[in-house]
């Protein structure tokens, strides 16, 4: 009896190993290139994607603001990596889509060991048609390819 549930198990394993070789790859939406950053206020920090499919996007998450959150242009879910549907202040643009806010799962740091780099006033990064820009009064993201964008500071916003 011991002989034959060694050999059922392995006529089970071997055919699960078999079943999994033949199953296609799921495919992911997960980032292939990353860049985060910070404003030099430290108010606002960003990440910019490309996917391995080659599409582009980027958010970010302001700490201070003395505007009331938007309503009325949330995101939907997975519009960036990590998006979730449900309304925030963090400011999303997703290549070939109109910028939008709601809430992005994922982590960026503001201080700590983990803080970004520092995206210079003047400075930009460019990841796909999308580019981000660091200026005195706030940053600045917009997608080449359609012309949409969103800036947000500590005083203002604008989705466009």
């Amino acid at each position: 009896m011991t002989t034959m549930n060694a050999t059922k198990l392995a006529l089970i394993a071997t055919a699960t190993t078999v079943a999994s070789l033949a199953l296609p790859a799921t495919a992911h939406a997960e980032p292939s290139q990353m860049f985060q950053f910070v404003s030099p206020s430290g108010n606002i920090a960003c990440e910019m994607d490309e996917h391995f499919d080659g599409t582009a996007e980027a958010w970010c998450k302001i700490r201070d603001h003395s505007w009331a959150a938007p309503t009325d242009t949330i995101c939907p879910v997975a519009n960036v990596t990590g998006a979730i549907g449900e309304p925030a202040d963090d400011f999303q643009l997703r290549q070939g889509r109109a910028a939008c806010t709601g809430f992005v799962m994922n982590q960026i740091f503001f201080s700590g060991p983990y803080l970004p780099g520092t995206l210079a006033y003047g400075q930009t990064h460019t990841v796909g048609p999308i580019t981000c820009a660091s200026e005195p009064s706030g940053v600045t993201c917009s997608d080449s390819s359609t012309g949409h964008l969103f800036r947000v500071s500590q005083e203002s916003y604008q989705l466009g």
